[in-house]
């Protein structure tokens, strides 16, 4: 996907760039290419496949849910800031919390956030497990995003906590995950939420499958949980 079709195809979505976000998008691709050389920030370096599988795929979440009035999203293990800073650019008055357990990742962020001159962006370096039990940061996120390939059972164990009640919970997986959520239910209703739907699509030009587990905070998560840091990958709630 060049920069062109990008722009384009979003516009097929009535999300209209102007010609300074898509100079964001630029400059966001040229300093994940320059600082990837010195760390591991994706494994996807080639101009068109950043433009389709990280900045579209990020994007994507706008099409079934709205960022465009004032939202805040908390976006757990967000690497090199997938979901959350390309959907910021997008829409600027989104409000961004990122939290990554690898300081080198906050760092490249950090620089990223300045040089883009984005606003409302707040970055954490600490364990999704850990800052969940902090005080101010339970229960005060519209939408909290995870892109990662762990569990769905133990995603909703990191991130349910920080979600407001009737906010939402955004999973995005690359594979149908109809065991996972089964699998995951149990723990999703102890810790508040309530699973909402599964959307599904393809990206395009090369039709690789998404999918979006959408759960809804319906009620506050228990004091108790999340627990100590290593416990919802080796004792998942059931």
């Amino acid at each position: 996907m060049t920069p062109e079709e990008f722009k384009q195809l979003l516009s097929q979505k009535e999300i209209h760039l102007s010609d300074h976000q898509m100079e964001q998008f630029a400059r966001y691709f040229e300093l994940l290419v320059e600082w990837n050389e010195k760390m591991n920030l994706t494994a996807i370096t080639e101009k068109k496949e950043v433009y389709l599988k990280h900045f579209y795929d990020s994007i994507s979440l706008a099409f079934f849910e709205d960022f465009s009035t004032n939202k805040s999203i908390c976006d757990v293990g967000a690497g090199a800031g997938f979901p959350s800073i390309p959907l910021k650019i997008v829409f600027p008055t989104l409000q961004v919390t990122i939290v990554d357990s690898l300081n080198k990742r906050i760092t490249f962020l950090t620089e990223l956030v300045n040089e883009l001159k984005l606003e409302d962006v707040s970055l954490h370096h600490d364990r999704a497990e850990t800052f969940g039990q902090k005080e101010e940061f339970r229960a005060v996120f519209d939408y909290v995003t995870a892109r990662a390939v762990a569990r769905l059972n133990v995603l909703s164990e990191l991130c349910l906590p920080l979600v407001k009640k009737d906010g939402f919970f955004l999973a995005l997986k690359a594979a149908k995950s109809e065991e996972e959520i089964i699998e995951a239910k149990p723990a999703i209703a102890i810790l508040g939420g309530k699973f909402q739907k599964e959307v599904s699509f393809e990206l395009p030009i090369t039709e690789d499958e998404r999918h979006i587990v959408v759960i809804q905070k319906k009620k506050e998560t228990p004091k108790k949980y999340p627990r100590k840091p290593g416990l919802p990958n080796k004792q998942p709630i059931k």
